[in-house]
């Protein structure tokens, strides 16, 4: 149920359509090349114009930026390369204004080594926050404590000639572990969460909320079979271990009660929960997401990879709705850290545009909440840089075997007449391309059959029919590259379908929908004689009569 403001109260997050906006690559305010906090409320104008319902900021906190702000040195401040609270606070206010809600990223798992937590814990071995992180002696023969891996490669473990002991690091050196065990650490932590809740901020993305806790005692992981027989196409020594210890552990359930408790304190906020986790995504997004006194939702990076196929996206989903009982999902297609899914799923010889087109009808239609990234709704595709170019310690060490994500944290292209695209009147801090500008948001506004009119005309019809929004979903037996389902809810069931195809593609409809009344998407699907024709990359979406056969009334969820 919703209110004239388009808000559902407590529950606006089932559903909701959220927008990621990467401060850094947004909109500079003052000419230095670096988006600020004033540049997004300068432009939040077109993020309400989308439709959405609310904005994910990424790390715009105080930091040495050694992993473009997800290396935090201060919880409680912006840093200044973005502006002052003050600024902060004005980009609620306009949010708010504009019936946007807004989440901000709160990056928990490990800190800086710049924060002041660490700079006391590697001091000493007795001061009143040497236990704040996760040290450990060496082995005997000098060695790390055990063989865990960084997701950046290498060892997890780094040596500190003060306390002469090793700490643990997830990611880079430069970002330790905060050492979760320690009570003490986890109400720090929550204090911090708790200075935003009173900011005004509606909601928190959690990054690496599986990272929170390791095991107490420093259990070597196992060799995941795959890698040891060289079969998963590894690009860095993480994926060749099975991840039993580092992280996911079961303490964390306890954990997110207590954020959950914090955040319950407080009217309609929300948070959901980056979780990667290789094989056992799945359960637990389950587990962080049910019973309801856990997360609201997490996402897992199921859809963020190269399978474009009917098969993959039904397999996904399928999997979840079979897995999560009463928990809830957030799919994406595309963020900061993966290859933009234009430049992922268009083939050889396509045509990003209807890629792009099809990609956000499909994602409008799934079951669950879902995320855009800044410039997917513009077509934008992964830029192509140098490795002079190149600002990510990931692509840095690892050129040209990974490129990075650079490629996809480019600034947004706003004025295709202008400038750098209208991004600053300085030097981008990453290139901006020719052809993103020539896709700015000026260049599309208004321009009928353009990626920008498909994605508010897409999330227009996502409001307009709630099925999409809360229904339940059941997939629908076809045959090639086709993916059909039923939406049921609010009194009616829509019938969406989509050929992934290269080629067109002919779907018999099911007698059991009983009539079907064609509802436009605008890529020429055609029903005649109960057969439903749809093109290459075509979609459909229908609407069925609610009494039709019992058959079709058992839709899951």
């Amino acid at each position: 149920m919703t209110d004239g403001n388009g808000e559902r109260g407590a529950d606006w997050w089932r559903g909701c359509v959220i927008y990621q906006i990467y401060p850094r690559s947004f909109q500079d305010t003052t000419g230095d090349g670096s988006g600020d906090l004033k540049g997004i409320t300068a432009r939040l104008g077109h993020v309400a114009s989308l439709g959405v319902d609310a904005i994910w900021l990424s790390p715009f906190f105080k930091s040495p930026m050694a992993d473009m702000g997800y290396d935090v040195s201060d919880y409680r401040d912006v840093d200044p390369m973005f502006g002052a609270l003050e600024d902060f606070d004005v980009l609620v206010a306009e949010a708010h204004r504009l019936g946007l809600k807004v989440v901000i990223d709160q990056v928990i798992s490990h800190s800086s080594d710049k924060h002041e937590w660490f700079v006391e814990s590697r001091a000493s071995r007795d001061n009143p926050k040497a236990d704040w992180y996760v040290w450990a002696d060496a082995r005997s023969d000098g060695n790390a404590p055990n063989n865990w891996l960084s997701l950046f490669g290498g060892p997890a473990w780094e040596w500190d000639a003060t306390r002469r002991q090793y700490y643990m690091h997830n990611f880079l050196a430069a970002q330790p572990d905060l050492n979760f065990h320690n009570p003490e650490v986890q109400d720090a932590v929550l204090d911090t969460v708790r200075f935003w809740l009173e900011r005004g901020v509606d909601g928190f993305r959690l990054d690496t909320v599986n990272y929170y806790f390791h095991d107490r005692w420093l259990r070597d992981n196992p060799p995941l079979a795959e890698s040891v027989a060289g079969t998963n196409g590894a690009t860095t020594t993480y994926a060749f271990q099975e991840h039993l210890f580092d992280k996911t552990r079961p303490e964390n359930l306890d954990f997110l009660r207590r954020f959950r408790a914090l955040l319950d304190e407080y009217q309609d906020r929300a948070a959901v929960g980056e979780v990667g986790d290789e094989d056992r995504s799945l359960q637990t997004l389950a587990a962080y997401t049910s019973g309801g006194d856990r997360l609201q939702m997490c996402y897992t990076f199921d859809l963020l990879g190269p399978q474009f196929s009917a098969a993959h996206i039904r397999g996904c989903v399928e999997a979840f709705e079979g897995t999560v009982a009463d928990g809830w999902v957030c799919w994406a297609f595309s963020n900061h850290d993966v290859v933009r899914h234009v430049s992922r799923w268009t083939r050889p010889g396509g045509d990003p545009d209807r890629v792009a087109k099809f990609s956000i009808a499909l994602l409008a239609c799934l079951r669950g909440s879902i995320c855009l990234y800044q410039g997917e709704e513009l077509g934008l595709e992964e830029a192509e840089l140098t490795f002079e170019d190149l600002r990510d310690p990931l692509g840095i060490r690892y050129w040209p075997g990974v490129k990075g994500r650079d490629g996809c944290r480019t600034p947004m292209a706003w004025e295709a007449g202008a400038d750098n695209g209208g991004f600053t009147a300085g030097k981008p801090w990453l290139p901006l391309p020719a052809s993103h500008r020539a896709r700015a948001v000026d260049a599309q506004n208004g321009e009928e059959g353009s990626v920008l009119a498909a994605y508010r005309a897409v999330l227009a019809s996502r409001k307009r029919y709630p099925a999409l929004v809360s229904g339940s979903i059941r997939f629908l037996d076809t045959e090639g590259d086709v993916l059909a389902f039923v939406r049921v809810g609010e009194g009616e069931r829509l019938v969406c379908v989509f050929n992934f195809a290269d080629e067109s593609a002919n779907w018999a409809l099911p007698p059991a929908l009983g009539p079907v009344e064609a509802i436009d998407l605008g890529t020429g699907a055609v029903i005649a004689e109960d057969v439903l024709s749809l093109p290459p990359l075509g979609c459909f979406l229908g609407r069925t009569n609610l009494t039709a056969s019992p058959s079709m009334s058992s839709e899951a969820r």
